[in-house]
């Protein structure tokens, strides 16, 4: 299949990677990075309404980050704060619905209380599903799935781990995105990529703008979906 036909994909994710690199490069503090990955963000979710994307997933914090050093940490806290305060206004006036996916226990109530404003207000939009991993990993989703059947006796399968799950209110991604030329999955969406396409883009996350998104999703374009089948039986479905 051809870039040429369009196929855009439902559910992309992107693991945003290479905001500290950016900055060191330009002899700036870590934390520069970031929040110059917080306009890329931006950009990119602008970007991906324009060509059809209804869900992006992103992953902004995961729960390994709480090994970096302390400064970072509270830097990156301070900037949830300020992001929540600046960006989520101009999000909901654009018709995006933000979730924040993660566990929340151990933030601050401050920040626990403006995650929960700030999915309270957009609520009813429609135009693009952002779901921000916050304090994410995919280890803890399917643990936390697992405990949740447990404690409600649920037999534990597939499918009620699926619906379990914390991104259970959106379909499984298409596309997953790795920026800043690593090519590792670090614990993301472990249960949900499991036949999503992946695409990994040497570009800095800082630096990853709308034509870095449509190389990436012409890639996708180009890539046979087969779900275990084989490529003679896809074919075949295609045939009128």
């Amino acid at each position: 299949m051809s870039a040429s036909a369009k196929v855009v994909p439902h559910h992309i994710a992107i693991v945003m990677d290479g905001n500290g690199r950016w900055a060191a490069r330009r002899f700036m503090p870590r934390l520069v990075g970031h929040k110059q990955g917080v306009e890329s963000l931006r950009r990119c979710a602008r970007a991906c309404q324009q060509r059809g994307v209804r869900v992006l997933t992103v992953f902004a914090f995961s729960s390994e980050n709480w090994n970096r050093p302390q400064d970072e940490v509270s830097g990156l806290m301070e900037l949830m704060g300020v992001a929540l305060a600046r960006e989520v206004p101009d999000l909901h006036k654009e018709g995006v619905r933000i979730h924040f996916v993660g566990e929340r226990a151990s933030l601050s109530e401050k920040v626990r209380a403006g995650l929960a404003q700030a999915e309270a207000l957009t609520a009813g939009n429609t135009s693009l599903v952002l779901n921000v991993c916050f304090n994410y990993g995919g280890r803890w989703d399917v643990a936390q799935a697992a405990a949740a059947l447990a404690a409600r006796g649920e037999a534990i399968t597939e499918a009620s781990l699926d619906r379990a799950l914390a991104l259970a209110h959106v379909p499984d991604p298409d596309l997953v995105i790795r920026t800043g030329g690593e090519m590792r999955i670090s614990n993301f969406l472990l249960w949900q990529a499991a036949y999503s396409e992946f695409y990994f883009s040497d570009k800095l996350w800082p630096e990853f703008d709308a034509a870095a998104l449509d190389q990436a999703i012409a890639a996708y374009a180009q890539r046979e979906r087969r779900f275990g089948q084989t490529s003679a039986q896809i074919q075949g479905q295609a045939a009128p």
